[in-house]
């Protein structure tokens, strides 16, 4: 992994708070019996906030596995330095099942076709762990048959290449009011894995939401995601379960030109905003490019601790806010956390885009910098597509 001593040269920055994904950890861990193992779930470059510095965090708050979605995201982790065990949950290409092996990266098994292929690519010398995956009812990737089930596990146990170290299912209602369907598939888990001649190392089913609300579906490993960061799965997680979470992710930019304009005058592409008097109209760096996307026209920011609407359709790499009078460029401008008494949570960008939470800090681009926040920590430090970037606090 490599660092060159360089600051960013863009005022538009992420802070992610490291200190606030370990607290989450520890809060969550609270509600866990102690045997019951924490597995941090940090695909989509940790759900947009960074997948080392996370991994780091959450593995330091005591996770004893790591959950991605693709190998590309596993082997990227492995070559930053993290050592930890890895599981892909997604489908992974049989002929790469050998490269896996090498990095010791655990897969996903999910049909009996993909088992024998990937057979046939290891070496004598290999050993892969595997998780077999039991489709309950989410329609995606899985065992639907239990009488596969069975060769699957026959196939694992009489191939020294394979350790069979997990089995697992996912739950498409956990966060929803009604737990009918939930306990359906609770139900036909359990049942397949009575089908199992031994149980493996790792079993889990609950993703955040079931972790939260279902202590029958804990097993002996928990998936921990959206959680993790701060955010409730559901509003329904959020009612039934009041377990304090602090948001990990806020969005920052700063005012890069100010202008009066009189009334009348047009704003932005279309022409679509007209100013209804004469207005102070300010500029911030962020755009469509970065994932501020247009439907945002008209959500309102922070500035000094007070809203100001943006106005005017959001450019690529530019948008517009209508401030309350002159204020000096520069000034540090919140589109996502806390600011003086003023906050915007994810939650409320989430209900402007009317989408869910999760979306949020996955749709801001890796254009955007991210700083990382640690009281343990002297400084900051900056992530990128590429490296690790240290910077001094200051930034």
């Amino acid at each position: 992994m490599e660092y060159e001593n360089r600051p960013f040269y863009r005022d538009t920055w992420v802070e992610i708070d490291l200190d606030s994904i370990s607290w989450n950890l520890a809060r969550i861990k609270q509600q866990l019996p102690a045997e019951t193992a924490v597995i941090a779930v940090v695909k989509a470059n940790a759900y947009g906030h960074g997948d080392y510095r996370v991994a780091e965090a959450a593995l330091k708050a005591g996770a004893s596995l790591l959950a991605v979605a693709f190998l590309d995201e596993a082997l990227t982790l492995r070559d930053k330095g993290i050592q930890a065990p890895i599981l892909v949950l997604g489908a992974t290409r049989a002929r790469d099942a050998r490269l896996a092996a090498v990095h010791h990266i655990s897969l996903t098994v999910y049909e009996q076709e993909w088992l024998e292929e990937a057979a046939a690519c290891l070496q004598p010398e290999d050993r892969l762990a595997v998780h077999l995956k039991v489709d309950t009812g989410m329609g995606r990737i899985g065992v639907r048959d239990g009488a596969e089930l069975i060769v699957l596990e026959q196939l694992l146990r009489a191939d020294s290449r394979f350790e069979f170290e997990g089995v697992y299912t996912h739950f498409s209602t956990a966060d929803e009011p009604d737990p009918a369907y939930f306990e359906a598939q609770l139900a036909l888990f359990q049942e397949r894995l009575s089908l199992l001649s031994g149980k493996p190392k790792y079993i889990h089913c609950s993703n955040s939401a079931a972790a939260l609300r279902y202590p029958a579906a804990h097993f002996n490993a928990v998936r921990i995601g959206i959680a993790m960061y701060g955010l409730a799965p559901s509003s329904t997680v959020e009612q039934e379960v009041p377990l304090p979470l602090r948001e990990a992710f806020s969005l920052h930019s700063r005012l890069i030109h100010v202008k009066k304009l009189p009334k009348g005058e047009k704003v932005g592409y279309g022409a679509a905003y007209e100013t209804a008097e004469e207005e102070w109209i300010g500029t911030l760096p962020i755009g469509y490019a970065d994932g501020w996307i247009r439907r945002l026209q008209g959500q309102e920011v922070l500035i000094n601790g007070r809203r100001a609407p943006l106005v005017g359709k959001i450019c690529m790499d530019q948008c517009m806010v209508r401030l309350p009078g002159y204020t000096e460029p520069g000034t540090e401008v919140t589109l996502i956390g806390g600011q003086g008494a003023g906050r915007i949570s994810v939650n409320e960008i989430a209900d402007k885009l009317e989408t869910i939470n999760y979306e949020i800090p996955c749709l801001i681009g890796s254009r955007v910098p991210r700083i990382y926040k640690n009281a343990n920590e002297p400084g900051c430090m900056i992530c990128t597509p590429e490296d690790i970037i240290l910077v001094d606090s200051a930034h």
